[in-house]
């Protein structure tokens, strides 16, 4: 996730609402009229009966924005987005609006190109002509995010940090506005530890690959439909749900130590079990500085379950120790 340099102070206003530039995220577009035909074929998640919407206005719930992965033949996770069905107009063709981490649109833009084929669909990588922005806000204070009427917004579920919870909207908008938000680092740390806050994991570059969906809790954060047709690795998805195959998942951790203002923790990072430091047990899925807790640094990792029952586990082999912290959702059980 974009990276910001510690900050030892932060005034309330920043860390109850805020918007910033999120230089890290993409975006692609799927376009025409075959195009659910071939996200349905490709994702971990269904799209077909997602419920359109605008641009101006921001798509929410289960109904109108879906959790997708996209996985390799072996099941392992070559990215993931957060894709709502975005028409032009109310007669237009169907496109579709994929909120990606800007490191893979590329790769992911060619892949799902290659099964085009004679389907009447258009896939294109569009994150240099849009920017993404990222505006969080108290749910308590009733936000009302304004969106412009050329932008593309969803909003993604609410996070509790604490005491208090909040609401978060990602909103892409022509690169060639005035307007739009800068990046700000303090709004920015915020976004990025509300973002880890969530427990929903985001693959990026550095963990393309490393993880089939339940090693990271994706079909708990409702990213996989196991009643929806076939897609590239979804015999070795279901074949890990059923039979009760998942020995490592994703958990919530942090570290507080002096260490934190040096040390940068980032994704890919691998973690190491006292018990044996010759290989690793996970690796970090995400990262952030806490603003609201000067010297803390909150992660996303994957663990092996085992190494969660004893002993300690450190970041790297000379890194600080981690506390895990509780997930806040149940595991989704079959």
């Amino acid at each position: 996730m974009t990276t910001s340099s510690k900050i030892t102070s932060l005034s309330p206003p920043h860390l109850t609402a805020g918007s910033t530039l999120l230089s890290d995220w993409g975006l692609i577009m799927v376009e025409g009229p075959d195009a659910a035909t071939l996200l349905q074929s490709q994702l971990s998640n269904s799209v077909l009966s997602l419920q359109r919407c605008y641009p101006g206005s921001i798509a929410s719930g289960l109904e109108a924005v879906r959790l997708v992965g996209y996985c390799s033949p072996k099941g392992r996770l070559l990215a993931s987005a957060w894709v709502y069905l975005c028409p032009k107009n109310e007669s237009d063709e169907d496109r579709f609006v994929m909120f990606i981490s800007k490191d893979l649109a590329v790769s992911i833009a060619k892949r799902l190109s290659m099964y085009v084929l004679r389907s009447k669909v258009r896939v294109s990588n569009a994150s240099d002509e849009w920017d993404i922005d990222g505006a969080y806000a108290l749910t308590q204070d009733h936000p009302v995010h304004s969106i412009a009427t050329d932008a593309f917004a969803l909003r993604l579920p609410d996070v509790v940090d604490g005491q208090q919870t909040f609401s978060r909207v990602l909103t892409a908008k022509p690169k060639l506005s005035n307007a739009f938000a800068q990046e700000s680092r303090f709004e920015l740390e915020q976004w990025n530890n509300l973002e880890v806050l969530s427990a929903i994991p985001r693959i990026v570059l550095a963990t393309q690959e490393q993880f089939v969906p339940q090693m990271i809790n994706f079909e708990s954060v409702l990213g996989v439909d196991f009643k929806k047709g076939c897609y590239p690795g979804q015999e070795i998805v279901a074949r890990s749900q059923y039979r009760g195959a998942v020995k490592r998942r994703l958990q919530l951790a942090h570290f507080d130590t002096d260490l934190a203002s040096t040390y940068l923790s980032k994704p890919g990072d691998e973690l190491f079990h006292s018990r044996d430091v010759t290989q690793p047990c996970g690796m970090v899925v995400l990262s952030s500085p806490s603003p609201s807790q000067p010297g803390r640094v909150n992660l996303q990792v994957e663990c092996k379950l085992d190494a969660l029952e004893a002993g300690e586990i450190c970041l790297g082999l000379d890194g600080p120790l981690l506390a895990i912290d509780p997930i806040p959702y149940p595991l989704l059980e079959i």
